[in-house]
């Protein structure tokens, strides 16, 4: 039965009430939103079978490359799992490996090991099987884009339900807005990539983005990622699924290992458009990449310290970006920082560099608390290699971190649509407004030794209020007089008790 947006998204939040205290927290997403997948890859497929046992017969009706979804092993459709009782755990690990076996792309997307969970036993896991089964998930129950929002909605939730780890891997709504419109002006055959993908979101919203805001057809993108770890890995993999997207998702540490690049030419990949949300100041193998093979980490003969990797993975992102050519406009990157990359001193060197080439579009300056695994504030630095005439030796600066561009939530905050409008208005309207935005010339920014501290360039301070003279000075007059008629009074009661 159809099923509207509204309820699908607490149906699917119910299956965590079915398994809570059989396992943590921690490890709902892996175990439920596979079934999901599984469920939704199942109902498609069935419905497509029928069609297809129709039009082309029996023998045909099971080929590969009639169907735009993975295809699902005889035995192993959804009401084949739900008609096991006993055993179900293993039932269900079989399940995924068959259908890895049919669908080799998908391995490494199903983990999760349900016999290994002995609490998860037959009778949960048969009520969380037969919970999933109450809602068709097919394409013409629930479209793509919509099944896809709900699954989103299920990852926040999981995010939530972990906390602060949760953050690890998964990037507010708002923020991630604020990166794609801030490289926006997509256009169809563009490449999009985020070395850190987490779940996933930046290239959903990229895709999302395209479709609604710009009318346009996201399977004409093309969408990679990379992913140090692998049960998160398998998450975007399965996300971009869901969304009907063709991505391609590898698992490896984007600094040690880039999976996207041509090695034996020692030469990265390139992309159109780079979104990242790269953890904050975190440790990397510095030692092992001083001789890098893709000469990343040339801004300068001294490397970003060993345990604090975000200028490693700014470089690494800025090498990722398409150059201008006569095959290529340049590339734009969206990177989420913290604030210390603008002006801890010892970095200044690695600033200079990007400066000095004009890579430096915006920084756009962000509220505190805005996630949910720090409180820090945080900014999002706009790379452009091919910046428009009026733009270069030029970089605007956006202070965005007063209250009129957030609102507080119970426990972090989050930013309002007025206030990301107003980020974006500014952006592209290369904006000075007192207090908020103000464009800066690179010789300005030289004399502050690369210093990009949002501050030192817009006046971040509160205006104080003008003073009217003559009220204030009526103010005065009227205690000066309400004091002299005190003194008067204590006079007359010093002389009535004989005090001298």
């Amino acid at each position: 039965m159809p099923i509207s947006l509204e309820d699908l998204e607490p149906h699917l939040f119910k299956c965590a009430d079915i398994i809570r205290d059989a396992v943590d927290p921690t490890d709902y997403k892996e175990f439920i939103l596979p079934l999901v997948y599984y469920k939704s890859i199942s109902d498609e497929f069935e419905k497509q079978y029928a069609e297809n046992l129709e039009e082309y017969g029996e023998d045909f009706a099971r080929r590969k490359d009639l169907y735009e979804i993975p295809v699902v092993p005889e035995g192993y459709l959804w009401d084949d799992i739900r008609a096991v009782s006993d055993n179900v755990d293993q039932e269900l690990n079989e399940a995924f490996d068959a259908l890895t076996e049919a669908n080799p792309e998908l391995t490494g997307v199903f983990r999760a090991d349900y016999i290994d969970a002995d609490a998860l036993d037959d009778d949960r896991l048969g009520r969380l099987v037969e919970h999933l089964t109450k809602y068709d998930l097919d394409r013409d129950s629930v479209p793509p884009d919509m099944l896809g929002e709900a699954y989103m909605d299920l990852v926040r939730h999981f995010a939530e339900e972990e906390g602060k780890s949760g953050g690890q891997f998964f990037t507010p709504p708002h923020i991630v807005n604020l990166c794609v419109r801030l490289v926006d002006e997509f256009e169809d055959g563009m490449t999009f990539h985020d070395p850190t993908v987490g779940s996933g979101g930046m290239l959903i919203e990229a895709a999302r983005y395209y479709r609604e805001e710009q009318d346009g057809d996201p399977t004409k993108l093309t969408f990679t990622g990379q992913e140090i770890n692998p049960d998160i890995a398998a998450i975007a993999k399965m996300n971009l699924s869901i969304h009907g997207l063709d991505g391609e998702i590898e698992r490896e540490d984007s600094l040690s290992n880039p999976k996207f690049a041509d090695r034996e030419n020692s030469e990265l990949e390139r992309f159109d458009r780079v979104l990242a949300n790269f953890p904050f100041s975190a440790d990397w193998a510095k030692d092992e990449l001083q001789d890098d093979p893709y000469s990343r980490f040339n801004w300068h003969e001294k490397l970003p310290r060993a345990d604090r990797g975000d200028y490693a993975f700014i470089q690494h992102i800025a090498k990722q970006l398409n150059r201008p050519d006569k095959d290529n406009e340049g590339g734009k990157a969206a990177i989420v920082i913290p604030h210390g990359v603008l002006f801890r001193k010892h970095e200044s060197r690695y600033r200079k560099y990007m400066l000095e080439n004009d890579m430096v579009e915006a920084i756009v300056g962000l509220p505190k608390n805005l996630f949910q695994n720090n409180s820090i504030p945080s900014a999002v630095l706009v790379l452009n290699t091919d910046k428009p005439e009026e733009r270069k030796n030029e970089a605007q600066f956006i202070h965005a971190a007063d209250e009129d561009f957030y609102t507080e939530l119970s426990n972090q905050n989050e930013l309002t649509e007025d206030g990301l409008d107003h980020i974006i208005e500014n952006f592209r309207g290369w904006t000075t407004e007192e207090r908020i935005s103000r464009t800066v010339s690179l010789e300005e920014i030289r004399e502050n030794d690369y210093n990009l501290n949002i501050a030192l360039y817009v006046d971040t301070t509160e205006p104080e209020e003008d003073i009217d003279v003559k009220e204030e000075l009526a103010k005065l007059r009227e205690l000066q007089a309400e004091r002299d008629e005190i003194e008067t009074k204590m006079t007359e009661h010093m002389e009535v008790l004989d005090y001298e």
